[in-house]
């Protein structure tokens, strides 16, 4: 049975890739002294009795550098998007003119990026420990194949593989860190 093994390994890249992505998606989040739409991607609002992302009840633009707005589609819902964001740690504080909620990014102190950059790290972090958990579960695949039968240069085979995946994920994170790293401390 387990000659004919072989590890999904596109299965863990797949993983692996989604792992990359979550870690992209929580980077955006994080000011770098640009406006960008995506920093308001956590930010959930209390709309209709749930909690609903921000992009969903109203038009994020970026309209200049500095400068993020959000066109609320229900005035009733103005205040509640204005205090999501005033307790968001984003650290903006938002203005209101009518139903349209403006957010002037101020730019980033020293104290402030060097935490931004730490914040960068424990995100770098849990993307590394998830693609490790991700080699652990590739391991454990091929320990169980072996206890079926599968030889050891297979077993070494495949574990260099998944090795492999995983010491090039790894180093796509370093280097999607140091990427977000040398652009918070831009000044």
């Amino acid at each position: 049975m387990a000659d004919d093994f072989e590890l999904d390994t596109d299965d863990l890249t797949r993983r692996m890739d989604g792992a990359i992505a979550n870690l992209r998606v929580e980077f955006g989040s994080l000011r770098t002294g640009r406006a960008s739409g995506s920093m308001l991607e956590p930010i959930q609002v209390d709309a209709y009795g749930q909690m609903t992302p921000i992009n969903q009840v109203g038009t994020i633009n970026v309209p200049e550098s500095r400068m993020v707005t959000i066109n609320v589609w229900d005035k009733g819902l103005v205040g509640k998007v204005e205090k999501a964001i005033r307790e968001s740690g984003l650290g903006i504080n938002p203005q209101l003119n009518g139903t349209i909620i403006m957010l002037p990014i101020p730019e980033l102190n020293e104290e402030r990026r060097r935490e931004l950059t730490k914040v960068a790290g424990t995100y770098a972090e849990h993307a590394r420990v998830s693609i490790r958990n991700l080699r652990r579960d590739g391991m454990d695949q091929i320990k169980k194949a072996k206890a079926d039968g599968l030889s050891e240069d297979d077993q070494k085979f495949w574990e260099g593989e998944v090795q492999e995946l995983t010491d090039k994920y790894i180093k796509l994170v370093d280097q999607t860190l140091e990427t977000k790293q040398a652009e918070i401390m831009q000044v």
